[in-house]
């Protein structure tokens, strides 16, 4: 497990930031058609933890998304990390992804980044929520995971809770792969998933993104902030707040897709 320490979360570089938002939130505004609602409940100041669903499969648009709308919304002054898996910082892929406020996933670096004042998007579902089948596309499911509720603990921060739709309708996505994975003995290698999924020229496709995303139209709710001491006392209890986050997503993901009329289309 790798920490980062302060020095590593101050290598956010606004600028570079900046440059890589302009460049590609034409792209997702005109292909996604994506927004960020709600931004207005954001916490105007200090640390904040986002929690949300992730979507998407190898194409997922969820952190560049948020982060479009976020930086629009509080200006570059504020910075905004997301936590990212291991393989993103292989050699030299590590110096980019901290310039743009990507930190290696795991509560260390969470709870540092918190710290500092800086807001944290983390999905606790991680690889199995992002290549959920699309029959699922809207359950909450953290397969379990809480150690997001103990990293708002720690650094005395609100969990900002936010769903998003229309990302598991960029292909159809069959299954995790759970069962192949396993046949296959990945899981030897903590490959736990062998996403199977069909879209767009090629077909059927496993694990590689080979098939282009289609141009569903994905929208993201930001919740009410949720100040943990207050709500559930100086002593809570993990799960009973994994559970009471999980429901107000669960309710807010049914409202967003009673709302949704077509797939794709929004």
């Amino acid at each position: 497990m790798a920490v980062e320490d302060a020095s590593v979360v101050a290598k956010w570089d606004p600028r570079a930031t900046q440059k890589l938002i302009d460049m590609v939130r034409p792209i997702g505004k005109r292909w996604f058609r994506w927004e960020v609602r709600g931004l207005e409940r954001f916490p105007p100041a200090g640390g904040a933890l986002v929690v949300s669903n992730h979507s998407g499969g190898s194409t997922s648009t969820d952190v560049v998304m948020f982060a479009a709308d976020f930086y629009e919304q509080f200006g570059y002054d504020r910075p905004l990390y997301s936590v990212g898996h291991d393989g993103l910082f292989m050699g030299p892929l590590a110096d980019p992804m901290t310039r743009l406020g990507i930190i290696r996933a795991n509560q260390e670096n969470a709870i540092n980044a918190l710290r500092t004042g800086g807001a944290v998007l983390t999905f606790p579902g991680g690889v199995y929520d992002v290549y959920r089948p699309t029959m699922s596309a809207n359950v909450i499911d953290f397969k379990g995971r809480t150690g997001y509720v103990k990293s708002a603990i720690e650094a005395g921060v609100p969990i900002v809770p936010t769903v998003s739709i229309g990302a598991q309708e960029s292909q159809l996505f069959l299954s995790r792969g759970t069962w192949l994975a396993k046949r296959l003995g990945l899981t030897r290698f903590r490959m736990d998933t062998l996403p199977i999924s069909f879209g767009f020229p090629f077909g059927l496709s496993v694990l590689l993104p080979l098939n282009l995303p289609l141009p569903t139209k994905i929208t993201a709710q930001v919740l009410e902030p949720i100040d943990i001491a207050a709500q559930f006392g100086d002593d809570p209890d993990i799960d009973e707040v994994d559970a009471y986050v999980r429901s107000v997503m669960q309710t807010a993901l049914d409202v967003l897709a009673n709302k949704r009329r077509f797939p794709v289309l929004g």
